[in-house]
């Protein structure tokens, strides 16, 4: 079962739970590739060659590359074909793989963006995708049957890193319980079937490491649901803060992006290249979350 496979990939590379956040953009590059951006076609060739360099330098470390669909949308038709290439890269690469797109919908378009990510063989094809689960069953079923079909997984929007995220998210019922907490039930209703050899199902859930109380309420009453954790780093959660995601180590895979990808901006990573730079950060990173789980 993916999941499975997964926490397996964790330990395998020094049980370090990080995925890096391939959220890349033309502001991002070093001055020589930024400087060749002048059309879409080179901004999308330029991001596609950083990509493929970070990939190969990151391999021995990370078990997973999470790649963020806006950043290269923004790019017409040549972003999305370097986003294509860049999750054949990286599978290719033996790298896991998140389509972050955030999908939803209802119905036949449900099963189309599904179709898209999760069937063998699709042009966006990856491990697994996040989706939005605030339509309801209807917009996620498409998803979790293709999991079943495919041996894909899923991350379902529960509790965001982003700060606005509690106008919604942690209002509360009548009986006191919150938004964020009904949806956690519905994850783990709609994964229940594809439970695996660890306790987690291929049906996780996104929860944000900038929510402390709220990450810990969900890891409390949902033991069989698999984190993906974003808002490590430029985002402000720190790794003592993430740790109630886990129990013994296990439980979830924490995304940086920024932090990675311009780390040769820093004055900590003075006089490495990018790639170098971000081969040091993302060590850095896993040392930091494995001391605190």
């Amino acid at each position: 079962m993916i999941i499975d496979e997964l926490i397996d990939a964790i330990a395998a590379k020094g049980g370090n739970p990080s995925v890096i956040g391939l959220d890349t953009c033309v502001d991002y590059l070093p001055d020589d590739m930024r400087a060749k951006c002048n059309t879409l076609s080179d901004s999308a060739k330029y991001i596609r060659d950083f990509n493929f360099a970070l990939i190969d330098t990151l391999a021995p470390v990370i078990p997973a590359v999470k790649v963020q669909v806006a950043y290269y949308e923004q790019y017409g038709v040549e972003g999305m074909a370097a986003f294509r290439d860049t999750l054949a890269y990286a599978k290719k690469n033996g790298i896991y793989t998140i389509a972050d797109c955030k999908r939803n919908d209802i119905g036949s378009t449900a099963a189309a963006y599904a179709r898209a990510y999760l069937e063998k063989g699709a042009p966006f094809e990856a491990d697994f995708v996040t989706v939005n689960g605030y339509l309801g069953t209807d917009g996620v079923k498409p998803f979790v049957d293709l999991c079943a079909k495919n041996d894909k997984g899923i991350f379902v929007l529960v509790k965001t890193s982003n700060p606005a995220s509690g106008e919604l998210q942690d209002k509360k019922y009548e009986n006191g319980k919150t938004l964020y907490d009904s949806m956690a039930d519905l994850v783990d209703g709609w994964g229940a079937e594809l439970i695996g050899k660890y306790g987690y199902s291929s049906v996780g859930a996104v929860v944000g490491a900038t929510h402390r109380a709220q990450a810990e309420d969900v890891r409390a009453k949902h033991p069989h649901l698999f984190f993906l954790i974003p808002g490590y780093g430029a985002q402000g959660g720190k790794a003592e803060d993430l740790a109630v995601c886990f129990k013994n180590g296990v439980g979830g895979i924490v995304n940086s992006s920024r932090g990675i990808l311009c780390a040769y901006r820093k004055d900590k990573y003075a006089g490495l290249d990018f790639k170098q730079a971000a081969l040091q950060a993302a060590i850095d990173m896993r040392d930091d979350i494995k001391s605190c789980l």
